[in-house]
């Protein structure tokens, strides 16, 4: 994105280009033409608990939010802003102040329209410490206020230049609520919002189910969804099944047309099974991985980090829980993120004889009665991972657990309520803490690893508790620039940067694995989030 002060982006034309796997594009046209009515049944793995996109992390919002949510930008197939519900926008030259043309007749399912004063409000809700948002304000920190021009027109004001912001804006969680909504009745929207999406919800049950129906009159979708006016499905009603077999019988017995989560053993059934689409959709953002504590003793020294690194055989691991559907990581950057250098591969590496080697020479010399590491003052060399817990340790960390224990580290993988999971978590009591984090801009690694996104004074979501100054100045310099080869080469640095500071151990790709039954058609992927769109999908047959 170039900052001539000019208009940057204007409406865009329908393109014909697929995304990834997807099935969607053509699809329709191969089966008939769509068919309208019907009801979606739709098994979810988990329970959002919330569903005001601006309240939540929950990763589920990334599709449950196209349901029922529009979002001011979108990404086009090639990854840039595009119009959706602003039809274009211009940045001051200083990259500080965005003037956005909203799309008119646009209206929330309250009736009430969406204009400036809706989006500046929208923004403002975001921020509000009453919403206790713990994603999108992260998102667009660098907000600082807006002013409406007219109806139509929106001037926003950053503290700073940020490019990521018409990014993050396209984001499932930066959706546009109604300003009546958020103005008379924001202790409702967690469980019934207000939206101006192609859905509305009708009931949430907790734990249970959500229901939408059709909205009447949409018509606004984004160009690159290819489909235009309201959705053709009456209803999607959402049942929430946590154990992935229970999920995986159901759908091949045909008790729901669609679900998220597919268990990577049974992937391949799916993809055998000639009534089944299946989707293995990678994440843009951070990859799965286990980040180290930086912090804190014994994971404050690098070479006990490298030497974590190189004691895990991560292929390994991968096979046997992915069943090769989970493609091995030695970075942190999944590599359909924009700017990825493909020259920090293959440096990181698993080598059990490097690990011995690097902890003799951080002073792990040795070892107790249990075969594991200890220091000069008798110190074991110990590592805890707190975890949700489960009825069995993730198979995932019991081999992690294995390896380690052959180079004389031992890992404690301590499973707890959820509570104490997340107090914990965010009072750095932990050494290794794992999972992944899914954003569509390449300022995921800001957001990681950034010294003033460790937690503290607000939900910060550097996990490694990694302070490097030159790593930190790399990335705000990043976030400043626009588009193009510069941003290229400071992303490039700080990719670098984090590969010579070791902050977590690679693991693999954040893949989704999705499978519907082959009479659902006009299923799209996001572009936003790898992750279905509904808005023209249609159920053929009964």
């Amino acid at each position: 994105m170039k900052r001539l002060g000019t208009v940057l982006v204007t409406v865009a034309t329908l393109v014909t280009a697929g995304c990834g796997t997807s099935a969607s594009a053509g699809q329709g046209a191969d089966s008939g033409s769509p068919v309208r009515g019907g009801t979606l049944k739709f098994a979810i793995s988990g329970d959002p608990l919330c569903l005001d996109g601006h309240a939540i992390s929950s990763g589920l919002n990334q599709y449950l939010g196209r349901i029922a949510y529009d979002t001011v930008t979108t990404l086009d197939r090639e990854g840039n802003p595009a119009p959706y519900l602003a039809d274009s926008w211009t940045v001051s030259p200083d990259g500080t102040t965005y003037t956005f043309k909203l799309k008119s007749g646009v209206t929330f399912s309250d009736g009430t329209a969406w204009d400036a004063e809706a989006f500046k409000l929208n923004l403002e809700h975001m921020r509000d410490p009453k919403t206790k948002s713990p994603l999108a304000a992260a998102y667009i920190a660098p907000y600082k206020d807006s002013k409406v021009i007219d109806a139509r027109t929106l001037e926003v004001h950053l503290s700073s230049a940020y490019t990521p912001f018409t990014y993050v804006l396209a984001q499932s969680w930066l959706g546009v609520l109604s300003p009546k909504a958020i103005k008379e009745s924001p202790k409702t929207l967690c469980d019934k919002p207000i939206a101006s999406g192609p859905f509305v919800v009708e009931s949430y049950k907790r734990g249970q189910s959500i229901s939408y129906v059709r909205r009447a009159g949409y018509n606004w979708a984004p160009a690159w969804l290819k489909h235009q006016g309201e959705a053709y499905l009456d209803r999607i009603e959402v049942t929430i099944v946590p154990e992935p077999v229970v999920r995986f019988n159901a759908l091949t017995s045909g008790q729901y047309d669609i679900t998220d989560l597919v268990p990577a053993q049974n992937a391949k059934a799916v993809e055998a099974n000639k009534n089944l689409t299946f989707e293995n959709l990678t994440r843009t953002g951070h990859p799965n991985a286990i980040w180290f504590n930086t912090g804190r003793a014994p994971l404050n020294d690098l070479a006990v980090r490298r030497a974590v690194v190189a004691a895990v055989d991560v292929a390994a691991v991968a096979k046997s829980v992915g069943f090769g559907y989970f493609p091995v990581k030695d970075n942190y950057l999944a590599s359909n993120s924009k700017y990825y250098d493909k020259t920090t591969e293959g440096i990181l590496k698993y080598d059990a004889g490097l690990a011995n080697q690097l902890l003799d020479k951080a002073g792990w010399t040795g070892r107790d009665g249990q075969g594991y590491r200890i220091n000069a003052v008798g110190k074991r060399l110990s590592l805890a991972l707190p975890t949700v817990e489960s009825a069995t340790p993730s198979p995932q960390l019991v081999q992690v657990q294995g390896q380690l224990k052959t180079v004389g580290i031992e890992l404690r993988i301590e499973q707890l309520p959820q509570a104490q999971v997340t107090d914990r978590r965010y009072a750095g009591d932990y050494d290794l803490t794992s999972g992944y984090w899914h954003t569509n801009t390449t300022d995921v690694l800001f957001i990681r690893y950034h010294s003033s996104e460790i937690p503290g004074a607000r939900i910060g979501q550097n996990a490694s508790y990694l302070k490097d100054a030159k790593l930190d100045a790399i990335l705000a310099e990043a976030r400043r620039t626009p588009d193009g080869p510069k941003a290229a080469a400071l992303y490039a640095q700080a990719q670098h940067r984090l590969i010579e500071l070791v902050p977590a151990l690679p693991q693999w790709e954040a893949n989704a694995q999705w499978a519907y039954q082959k009479r659902l058609h006009g299923v799209a992927i996001d572009t936003s989030h790898p992750q279905p769109v509904l808005t023209g999908a249609w159920l053929a047959g009964k």
